[in-house]
């Protein structure tokens, strides 16, 4: 990935802070999407890492994923299949496979689903979002892909923060470590 995106997402981000009803600062990622070089690249800059293993299909979760996703399969040139949130108002209709994830960093659970004809035995899948803290959804992820018959070639974030042994396990290649950004 050019050296150039990576710091021109650094300048894009900020941290903010919601005040006293909260006990941490909240990711503002919105330059990104403002930025048109920047959101132009980052579909190339994600699926990059895993172009030469072929992915048919590209997996992502709500919400950010939602946009990350498509950009990564339209630079590889596959389909993008969408991993919906129980809850958010988007239920899928039809036969859904759910997994839910272990604790994230807030110790939250959370459903995923995937619409089943949309993922099935003989895909090869990269997942994208646009933040791997504790690998919590990824690992929701995989449970459905492996429930699917899919095979996981790995993941892609923007934001890697968490600690390279679980990188490692995950396969998670990203564009930028937590620590660049403040």
């Amino acid at each position: 990935m050019p050296a150039e995106l990576s710091e021109r997402l650094v300048e894009l981000f900020r941290w903010i802070d919601p005040g006293a009803q909260s006990d941490h600062l909240i990711s503002d990622v919105s330059g990104w999407w403002r930025d048109a070089d920047v959101l132009a690249r980052l579909g190339p800059a994600l699926a990059e890492p895993f172009r030469d293993a072929r992915p048919t299909v590209v997996l992502a979760p709500a919400v950010t994923g939602l946009l990350l996703g498509p950009l990564a399969a339209a630079a590889l040139g596959v389909g993008f299949v969408p991993a919906y949130k129980a809850g958010d108002g988007r239920t899928p209709a039809g036969p859904t496979t759910w997994a839910q994830s272990p604790p994230d960093f807030r110790g939250r659970r959370v459903d995923l689903g995937v619409r089943d004809r949309h993922l099935g035995p003989g895909d090869r899948v990269l997942v994208v979002d646009d933040w791997v803290a504790t690998g919590a959804q990824l690992r929701a992820l995989y449970a459905i892909c492996a429930a699917r018959g899919a095979q996981v070639l790995g993941a892609s974030a923007v934001v890697v923060d968490c600690p390279p042994d679980l990188a490692a396990e995950l396969r998670v290649r990203g564009l930028v470590g937590a620590a660049r950004l403040g």
